[in-house]
């Protein structure tokens, strides 16, 4: 538990020391705000793609618990990296919000359906 703890202060502290540099290239005039906030939301899609990553490594009592872990895992590691990738490459801000967003709650949707389904075979 102690570790996981850790994990997550880390993961928010890199975000939040992205964003003050970000900010302060911002207002030295190496980037826009549009840069800044593709960094910061590319940040953030890459928490999600690490936190789907570190599913599977917790404590599951049975096999069908592991197996819709390993499920949700991959749909979030998946759907954090596009949101990644959205906000590095898409053309406008309006687009890498829609897409990356989009990819993240398809994500969640896919694992929660997974979860009723795996929940109806096992009972």
């Amino acid at each position: 538990m102690k570790k996981d703890v850790i994990i997550s202060l880390a993961w928010g502290g890199g975000i939040i020391a992205v964003a003050l540099c970000a900010s302060l290239a911002r207002s030295q005039g190496l980037i826009d705000q549009e840069v800044t906030v593709r960094l910061v939301l590319g940040a953030t899609g890459l928490m999600v793609a690490a936190f789907g990553d570190r599913i599977p490594k917790t404590f599951s009592p049975s096999a069908l618990a592991r197996q819709t872990q390993r499920f949700t895992a991959w749909a979030m590691v998946i759907s954090g990296l596009i949101y990644a990738a959205a906000f590095a490459f898409a053309p406008s801000l309006e687009a890498a919000l829609v897409v990356g967003c989009g990819a993240v709650v398809a994500g969640l949707a896919l694992s929660f359906a997974y979860c009723l389904g795996a929940r109806a075979r096992a009972g």
